[in-house]
């Protein structure tokens, strides 16, 4: 059985969506980073990376890094219609979720939780966060103009609302940011689908 390995508050809390998504039943395993467990020999033989998430498959082989998973997930899955199947909207789908991952995410997010990541002097930690934060909303205003007029990103529901629905998770759960208006109503309708409800089960919030 495929096995999701996972931690609370990251962007696995994504690849769990897919999974609830795709509907195949599939096994839970914590790493738990309070801990450090992400640094541990033993998982760093399943994933040399020590990020979650991973996806152990059937074979025992693992696949590591969001858009990789999110995509295997979805073209082993066509039923599930996750992604678009012409050129351009393929295309767009990734071009969305690259953005979300490497900039939502990696530029602005990380900044904003892990000053330490780029200072050692605490005098400019408070700077790195509010870079961080101003960073993320503004990449959430190129967002919200994606959305203008539809309910997801590219129309329908694709594997990239599903990145877009973990840095949401972040901004109003964890920080306690406001949206932009469309980026906002995405978020709702995100978290009205069973596949979300059961991710934000798993992470503890209503």
């Amino acid at each position: 059985m495929t096995t999701l390995c996972y931690a609370k508050k990251t962007c696995s809390i994504g690849i769990h969506v897919l999974m609830e998504e795709v509907g195949l039943p599939y096994d839970l395993k914590i790493v738990d980073f309070s801990k450090g467990e992400q640094k541990t020999p033993e998982y760093k033989a399943l994933n040399p990376k020590g990020k979650v998430a991973a996806l152990v498959r059937n074979d025992g082989s693992v696949l590591t890094e969001y858009a990789a998973i999110a995509m295997w997930l979805a073209m082993t899955n066509p039923e599930k219609k996750l992604v678009p199947t012409d050129p351009e909207g393929l295309a767009r789908t990734i071009e969305a979720m690259d953005f979300i991952v490497g900039t939502v995410h990696m530029l602005s997010w990380r900044l904003f939780r892990r000053p330490d990541a780029y200072s050692d002097s605490a005098e400019d930690h408070k700077q790195l966060r509010e870079r961080g934060m101003n960073a993320m909303l503004a990449a959430f205003d190129v967002v919200d103009e994606q959305l203008s007029g539809k309910d997801y990103l590219m129309g329908d529901f694709t594997i990239a609302d599903t990145a877009l629905y973990y840095t949401q998770y972040w901004a109003v759960d964890v920080a306690g940011w406001k949206l932009p208006t469309n980026v906002q109503a995405h978020y709702e309708r995100m978290k009205a689908r069973p596949s979300v409800q059961a991710s934000r089960a798993l992470e503890g919030v209503s």
